[in-house]
């Protein structure tokens, strides 16, 4: 493959984004590309066998849900040059799954995920979700480790 069409950069808003986004930007001039930033919700909890639970705490979710969106959209605005095509997504899901999914469904050519920096012991005991990426993928992935 001589081209990245489309770039997806997996994010959680508790690593250093601006650190993923470097590299989807050089990438995406370089090649022309569109970057689709995608963040995965947590799951709605009849989704996953629970009560859904009073309106009042759907209608919280719901808002918490428009923000985190909003902070996409604002992340790909910041963080991405201007001539770069950008769409930010949120979708509630089973991490690992949905970024394969979407992956999958937009054609992606290139992903981009953020790794952690833990000692040997910690990943011996705690799978991450960047490396269960890196065994499932079909596409090429850019692994950047970021500090904690």
């Amino acid at each position: 493959m001589d081209t990245f069409k489309n770039i997806m950069v997996a994010v959680d808003f508790n690593d250093s984004i601006g650190e993923l986004m470097v590299y989807a930007d050089s990438i995406a001039q370089k090649f022309e590309s569109k970057v689709w930033v995608l963040h995965v919700a947590e799951p709605e909890p009849d989704f996953v066998g629970y009560e859904p639970g009073p309106q009042y705490i759907r209608d919280i979710k719901a808002n918490e849900y428009r923000e985190e969106h909003r902070n996409l959209q604002e992340i790909c605005k910041n963080f991405l040059s201007e001539e770069v095509k950008a769409d930010a997504l949120l979708i509630q899901g089973s991490t690992v799954e949905t970024v394969l999914a979407e992956a999958k469904k937009l054609n992606i050519d290139l992903l981009i995920v953020g790794t952690h920096k833990h000692s040997f012991l910690h990943n011996l005991l705690q799978e991450s979700v960047s490396r269960e990426l890196i065994k499932k993928a079909e596409i090429p992935i850019m692994a950047i480790p970021i500090d904690e």
